[in-house]
């Protein structure tokens, strides 16, 4: 017999499964509890770590990119006094702490702003090395820590000039709402810089400064965890095929306290394409953020229902095998082991007929052949007892029934045990980050249109009456390889005619004369267009315009655990989207919208962010707005980033214990589909064939050949009537052989 034919193997293996699925049923649907806090607040963590690493990097790698540029612009133009480059590069961009200007030759500073930097740090004779003017972090007298980066100015027959500006490691427009701290950490597990954590002397009473020192404490604890785990590769972090942060990634569970437990997320430095690397990347750097979560110990299920289910599950699959066994099973067997002795010549018993379905047919159909073998009359299949009253019940309605009453543990289990409803807990933490991540992405698209046209104010400031248009389009096709934001830069005189452009061709009408706006977003087309433009500075009406890609801001806004996220305008009209969207279609809902008006309205000196907690139409949703705030050219935007996302998709207790009930009912299902498909392919289609074949021969088909489809035990069966076949053709062959022999000789005995 074959190992996976025949009768025996479906049977055992669906035995198997129910067996081994009432185990993870009983296993997995009484382990959920609530005993630490929620996978989705620990996951939410993290990703609040990954956005501040995103930012940082970003920030970083932006003042790098910024000052080179510059330094290159300046070189690239006649010489200007010291003062005055600090001066322009203050005025473009408010970003760096301190900037100086070093005369290479002698060391001498040439001019300073912001605080003091450290210079004595710079080994000026090293600048010419490889590695010579690679930003570098220095720690300061107080503490600090600063990132310095270094460019240089040359002019011909001018001495060469080192520029020097200051960056701190603090986070660009992370928001951190209430009780969280977020800290900067190198490879040892130092912390570099923090936020969150008010100082000892900030706070007033015993039990704050208590307080402080205890998270102060278990931060540093979480920083030395992260650096030692931030040390893995990211491919051994990360489920395979999975996308989202390309650096490594995690999080923490700390210590409890007064009902509150300690969550962090980790993540590291990482650049914003697989396997390329950047300067802030190169820093060893690990963002830690920390949050206290009130825990709730309560079980989401009692262990019972599962015992229930896989108790329900045992008896209904006994059912079902006692039903296969006996009514398929056994018969098919009998049948088996009856045709083998009916070939072996063992004619004197009567075939053990079953009583019902195509084992009855089979059967009956032997005994009549038994008795033709035999030279008996052939009674016909009415004339022959089959030990009772002959049922009509075929082994494929046996099959469907075992599948019917399979499906009934199933369907109910998948459908209506363990369903998380409307009043399901959602933790109020994961409602916070939502707002408070929402918020963070906002800042970056603010800071990007910021950082836009603070570029365009640098290039514009260098543009004079001597700046020919081919200069022009050096300086713009430079400006457009350094950053990715822009899809067109042009410059424009007064009268709106094009000087020098790089990239596409502009989409924007012109526009003559001065005060024009910082940015402006204009609506006439089938996709949004954003228009930056920066005056210059001695060319009178002349400005340098710059077209942003709408793919960039599509991709500022594309993070996981935040679900759908939108940028809209005044009108609520979809500017920018996480997903697909129609260019300028309307939001589409009010329950957003009025979330969004209500955020929009000044709570104190600004609007806040806002985040709300859905429960009016089934299933719970979060979702938060956050409207631009802040200085910059992109204030006067008025937009707003609105996310939301459905609770049933993050791993709450509830959720995870429906998820976990329905994934038992369709492994049932799976089981006993492919188990009773297996078995109606294989045995039941070959039984209901060889039925018919029997019932022929039995009826005097003589001529029909069986050939068996499988090695199995309707095989043998088959294989058994074609040696009966061939006997009962052999037994013919010789009545008609003695029968003419017979005539022969009384035909000879009437000549004599």
């Amino acid at each position: 017999m074959s190992l996976l034919g025949g009768i025996r193997p479906p049977i055992a293996m669906l035995s198997a499964l129910l067996l081994l699925l009432a185990g993870l049923t009983a296993l997995s649907l009484g382990s959920v509890r609530k005993d630490q806090l929620p996978e989705a607040v620990l996951t939410s963590q993290q990703h609040f770590a990954e956005d501040g690493a995103i930012a940082l990097r970003a920030s970083l790698d932006e003042s790098v990119t910024d000052l080179n540029r510059t330094a290159t612009l300046f070189s690239a133009g006649d010489p200007v006094t010291p003062d005055a480059v600090l001066d322009k590069i203050g005025s473009a961009y408010q970003k760096w702490r301190g900037t100086a200007l070093v005369e290479i030759s002698s060391g001498r500073l040439l001019a300073a702003r912001g605080e003091n930097l450290p210079l004595p740090a710079i080994d000026l004779s090293k600048l010419s090395d490889k590695s010579g003017l690679t930003p570098r972090m220095i720690r300061l007298e107080n503490g600090e820590t600063r990132l310095l980066t270094l460019a240089l100015l040359t002019w011909p027959g001018k001495p060469q000039q080192l520029l020097v500006a200051s960056s701190s490691l603090r986070f660009p427009g992370i928001s951190l709402g209430d009780f969280r701290a977020i800290a900067v950490v190198d490879s040892e597990g130092r912390i570099l810089s923090s936020d969150g954590i008010p100082e000892p002397e900030q706070v007033l009473t015993d039990l704050q400064r208590e307080d402080v020192k205890r998270d102060t404490k278990q931060l540093k604890s979480f920083a030395k965890s992260a650096a030692k785990k931030a040390k893995r590769h990211p491919l051994t972090t990360k489920e395979p095929g999975s996308g989202g942060f390309r650096g490594v990634s995690g999080s923490l569970l700390g210590g409890e306290f007064a009902g509150d437990r300690a969550a962090a997320g980790y993540a590291t430095l990482a650049g914003p394409e697989a396997g390329v690397g950047t300067t802030a990347t190169s820093l060893g750097l690990t963002v830690v953020a920390m949050v206290n979560v009130a825990e709730d110990t309560r079980p989401a299920t009692d262990a019972v229902v599962g015992l229930i289910a896989a108790g329900a599950l045992l008896l209904i699959g006994g059912l079902v095998i006692l039903l296969l066994v006996a009514t398929v099973q056994r018969p098919l067997l009998a049948l088996f082991l009856e045709s083998r002795r009916l070939t072996r010549g063992d004619l004197h018993r009567p075939v053990r007929v079953p009583r019902s379905g195509e084992g009855a047919r089979i059967g009956l159909a032997l005994e009549r052949l038994r008795r033709q073998l035999l030279d008996q009359p052939d009674p016909g299949p009415d004339g022959i007892a089959a030990g009772g009253k002959l049922r009509k019940i075929g082994v494929r309605t046996l099959v469907a029934l075992a599948l019917v009453l399979l499906i009934g543990w199933c369907l109910p289990l998948g459908l209506m045990l363990n369903r998380a409803g409307e009043d399901v807990v959602v933790p109020q933490q994961i409602v916070n980050d939502q707002r408070e991540r929402t918020d963070t992405v906002n800042d970056r698209v603010r800071r990007a249109l910021n950082e836009g046209h603070a570029d365009l104010v640098s290039v514009a400031s260098l543009m004079n009456d001597r700046t020919t248009p081919q200069h022009m389009a050096i300086v713009l096709e430079r400006t457009l390889q350094e950053h990715l934001r822009y899809q067109s830069l042009y410059v424009v005189d007064a009268n709106g005619k094009v000087l020098a452009k790089a990239g596409s061709e502009p989409k924007a009408p012109a526009t003559k004369g001065p005060g024009r706006e910082p940015i402006t977003l204009v609506t006439g087309g089938n996709e949004p267009l954003l228009v930056a433009a920066a005056d210059t500075s001695s060319r009178k009406g002349a400005a340098v315009v710059a077209e942003f890609r709408v793919d960039f801001l599509n991709s500022l806004l594309k993070r996981p655990g935040l679900g759908e996220i939108r940028v809209v305008d005044a009108e609520h009209r979809v500017i920018a989207s996480s997903s697909g969207y129609q260019a300028f279609e309307k939001l589409g809902d009010k329950r957003l919208g009025a979330l969004i008006d209500g955020a929009s309205l000044k709570v104190g000196m600004a609007p806040r962010p806002a985040g709300v907690l859905y429960r009016d139409r089934g299933s719970p949703t979060i979702a938060a707005a956050t409207p631009f705030v802040g200085g910059g050219a992109a204030k006067k935007m008025n937009w707003t980033v609105v996310s939301w996302q459905p609770a049933k998709g993050l791993a709450i207790p509830e959720y995870s214990l429906q998820n976990r009930t329905v994934l038992a009912g369709l492994l049932g299902l799976t089981a006993a589909v492919a188990c009773l498909g297996w078995l109606h392919l294989i045995v039941v289609r070959s039984l209901r064939e060889l039925a018919q074949r029997a019932e022929a021969l039995a009826d005097g088909d003589r001529r029909t050949v069986l050939y068996p489809r499988h090695h199995d035990e309707v095989g043998a069966v088959t294989r058994s009537l074609e040696v009966i076949r061939q006997q009962l053709q052999e037994l013919r062959k010789r009545e008609a052989t003695s029968s003419a022999g017979r005539s022969g000789q009384a035909a000879k005995a009437g000549r004599n």
